[in-house]
Protein backbone atom coordinates (compact mmCIF):
# COMPACT_ATOMS: atom_id res chain seq x y z
CA UNK A 1 0.00 0.00 0.00
CA UNK A 2 1.19 3.45 -1.11
CA UNK A 3 0.63 5.45 2.09
CA UNK A 4 2.36 8.81 0.49
CA UNK A 5 -0.03 11.46 0.81
CA UNK A 6 -1.94 12.45 3.57
CA UNK A 7 -4.02 9.78 5.39
CA UNK A 8 -7.40 11.48 4.09
CA UNK A 9 -6.51 10.29 0.86
CA UNK A 10 -5.91 6.95 1.65
CA UNK A 11 -8.38 4.04 1.09
CA UNK A 12 -10.94 3.88 4.36
CA UNK A 13 -9.65 0.18 4.81
CA UNK A 14 -6.26 1.67 5.44
CA UNK A 15 -6.76 4.38 8.37
CA UNK A 16 -6.23 3.38 11.59
CA UNK A 17 -9.24 4.25 14.36
CA UNK A 18 -7.69 7.72 14.99
CA UNK A 19 -7.68 8.42 11.35
CA UNK A 20 -11.21 6.95 10.79
CA UNK A 21 -12.92 9.48 13.85
CA UNK A 22 -10.34 12.18 12.53
CA UNK A 23 -12.03 12.10 9.07
CA UNK A 24 -15.43 13.80 10.38
CA UNK A 25 -15.98 17.44 9.48
CA UNK A 26 -18.21 18.16 12.45
CA UNK A 27 -20.96 19.30 10.55
CA UNK A 28 -23.44 17.34 12.87
CA UNK A 29 -25.72 16.51 9.51
CA UNK A 30 -25.57 12.62 10.85
CA UNK A 31 -27.12 13.78 14.58
CA UNK A 32 -30.48 14.77 12.89
CA UNK A 33 -33.28 12.65 12.84
CA UNK A 34 -34.76 11.35 9.48
CA UNK A 35 -38.39 9.95 8.90
CA UNK A 36 -39.05 7.37 7.02
CA UNK A 37 -41.89 6.70 4.53
CA UNK A 38 -43.31 3.38 5.83
CA UNK A 39 -44.51 2.89 2.32
CA UNK A 40 -41.78 4.03 0.12
CA UNK A 41 -39.10 3.97 2.05
CA UNK A 42 -37.84 7.42 1.13
CA UNK A 43 -35.95 9.02 3.75
CA UNK A 44 -36.63 12.49 4.59
CA UNK A 45 -34.49 15.16 6.93
CA UNK A 46 -35.53 17.13 9.42
CA UNK A 47 -33.84 19.49 11.67
CA UNK A 48 -34.51 17.99 15.05
CA UNK A 49 -31.13 17.09 16.26
CA UNK A 50 -30.11 14.35 18.81
CA UNK A 51 -30.60 15.42 22.71
CA UNK A 52 -26.90 14.73 22.98
CA UNK A 53 -25.66 17.54 19.99
CA UNK A 54 -24.62 20.91 21.53
CA UNK A 55 -26.92 22.92 19.48
CA UNK A 56 -24.19 26.05 18.77
CA UNK A 57 -20.98 23.46 18.14
CA UNK A 58 -23.28 20.85 16.13
CA UNK A 59 -20.53 18.71 18.32
CA UNK A 60 -21.80 15.61 20.52
CA UNK A 61 -21.66 16.61 24.38
CA UNK A 62 -20.91 13.05 25.37
CA UNK A 63 -19.03 11.42 21.96
CA UNK A 64 -17.68 8.28 24.27
CA UNK A 65 -20.78 7.24 26.07
CA UNK A 66 -23.58 8.34 23.34
CA UNK A 67 -24.45 4.83 23.13
CA UNK A 68 -25.23 4.58 26.32
CA UNK A 69 -27.69 7.27 26.31
CA UNK A 70 -28.62 7.07 22.53
CA UNK A 71 -29.12 3.45 21.61
CA UNK A 72 -30.01 3.78 18.05
CA UNK A 73 -27.17 6.48 17.57
CA UNK A 74 -25.36 4.67 14.38
CA UNK A 75 -21.37 4.03 14.01
CA UNK A 76 -20.76 4.93 10.59
CA UNK A 77 -18.00 1.81 9.90
CA UNK A 78 -16.15 1.00 6.57
CA UNK A 79 -19.23 -1.63 5.48
CA UNK A 80 -21.82 1.01 5.89
CA UNK A 81 -20.03 4.67 4.78
CA UNK A 82 -21.01 3.83 0.94
CA UNK A 83 -24.21 2.59 1.37
CA UNK A 84 -26.41 5.12 3.55
CA UNK A 85 -27.87 6.99 1.08
CA UNK A 86 -29.26 9.47 3.66
CA UNK A 87 -25.38 10.71 4.66
CA UNK A 88 -24.92 14.25 2.88
CA UNK A 89 -23.18 14.24 -0.26
CA UNK A 90 -20.34 16.37 1.51
CA UNK A 91 -19.54 13.85 4.29
CA UNK A 92 -16.04 12.99 4.52
CA UNK A 93 -16.85 9.27 5.16
CA UNK A 94 -19.06 8.72 2.01
CA UNK A 95 -16.59 11.05 0.03
CA UNK A 96 -14.00 8.61 0.91
CA UNK A 97 -15.69 5.37 0.54
CA UNK A 98 -16.92 7.02 -2.85
CA UNK A 99 -12.80 7.70 -3.81
CA UNK A 100 -13.39 11.26 -3.67
CA UNK A 101 -11.44 14.01 -2.14
CA UNK A 102 -12.57 15.92 0.70
CA UNK A 103 -13.78 19.26 0.31
CA UNK A 104 -11.65 22.24 0.54
CA UNK A 105 -13.49 23.75 3.56
CA UNK A 106 -12.61 20.27 5.40
CA UNK A 107 -10.48 21.47 8.28
CA UNK A 108 -8.17 18.53 7.22
CA UNK A 109 -7.68 20.39 4.03
CA UNK A 110 -8.05 23.84 4.76
CA UNK A 111 -6.93 23.36 8.55
CA UNK A 112 -9.37 25.43 10.15
CA UNK A 113 -12.35 23.85 12.06
CA UNK A 114 -14.63 26.46 11.72
CA UNK A 115 -14.76 26.38 7.89
CA UNK A 116 -17.08 23.93 7.98
CA UNK A 117 -19.69 26.46 9.74
CA UNK A 118 -18.64 28.94 7.38
CA UNK A 119 -19.22 27.19 4.37
CA UNK A 120 -22.94 27.11 5.21
CA UNK A 121 -22.11 23.14 5.88
CA UNK A 122 -22.93 22.69 9.68
CA UNK A 123 -26.33 22.84 11.54
CA UNK A 124 -24.73 24.14 14.25
CA UNK A 125 -27.44 27.34 15.06
CA UNK A 126 -29.89 26.13 12.33
CA UNK A 127 -31.56 23.29 14.22
CA UNK A 128 -33.48 22.56 17.40
CA UNK A 129 -33.51 19.60 20.08
CA UNK A 130 -35.19 16.37 20.13
CA UNK A 131 -36.25 17.27 23.73
CA UNK A 132 -38.19 20.51 22.74
CA UNK A 133 -39.03 19.53 18.97
CA UNK A 134 -42.61 17.23 19.51
CA UNK A 135 -43.50 15.34 16.07
CA UNK A 136 -40.64 14.88 13.95
CA UNK A 137 -42.87 14.93 10.82
CA UNK A 138 -43.58 18.88 11.19
CA UNK A 139 -39.88 19.14 11.41
CA UNK A 140 -39.37 18.01 7.15
CA UNK A 141 -36.32 19.88 5.84
CA UNK A 142 -33.97 19.52 2.96
CA UNK A 143 -30.48 18.33 3.85
CA UNK A 144 -27.82 20.80 4.83
CA UNK A 145 -25.74 21.71 1.53
CA UNK A 146 -28.48 21.21 -0.84
CA UNK A 147 -30.48 23.46 -2.64
CA UNK A 148 -34.50 22.56 -3.12
CA UNK A 149 -34.77 21.53 -6.81
CA UNK A 150 -37.90 23.81 -6.94
CA UNK A 151 -36.92 26.29 -5.00
CA UNK A 152 -38.69 29.88 -6.29
CA UNK A 153 -41.14 28.21 -8.72
CA UNK A 154 -43.74 28.28 -6.12
CA UNK A 155 -43.25 32.02 -6.17
CA UNK A 156 -43.43 32.64 -10.19
CA UNK A 157 -46.76 31.08 -10.23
Amino acid sequence: MNRDGPFWEWPLDKLDRGQWEALCDGCGQCCLHKVEDADTGEIFHTNVACKLLDLKTARCTDYANRRKFVPDCLTLTLRNAASLDWLPPSCAYRLRAEGQPLPEWHYLVCGDREAVHRAGMSVAGKVISETVAGPLDHHIVWPYGEEEEEDGEEEDG
